[in-house]
């Protein structure tokens, strides 16, 4: 019998890979979108291939996709916690602001 490729295999494995990539992007949001969907999607590969695992080949990529995926959605969480809490303490104008940030850094811990 002829493996075939398991569906979505490699989409996961990039979709893990976006997690990661994507934690630094708007807040944390991007990053933990790309992970929940790689983790739906790995769910879904996972059981069809413990079914039968015989007919299908790929499930490293769906294996790594998966752990990618977990990782970025922890980045992307603590990512967005951080930048809660800095939006919190310094405004969202002076997180806008490069050199503001700077200064306010600078001023929160006395150097």
């Amino acid at each position: 019998m002829e493996q075939q490729k398991l569906p979505n295999s490699t989409l996961i494995l990039v979709f893990g890979i976006l997690s990661i990539v994507g934690c630094c992007c708007f807040y944390g949001v991007v990053g933990l979108i790309f992970g929940i969907i790689a983790l739906i999607l790995a769910k879904k590969a996972t059981s069809l291939y413990q079914e039968n695992p015989e007919a299908y080949e790929g499930y490293n990529n769906v294996k790594t996709g998966k752990v990618l995926g977990i990782i970025g959605i922890i980045l992307a969480a603590l990512t967005l916690v951080m930048s809660i809490i800095l939006i919190s303490k310094f405004g969202l104008e002076t997180m806008q602001d490069p050199e503001a940030i700077q200064e306010a850094l600078e001023e929160y811990f006395g150097q």
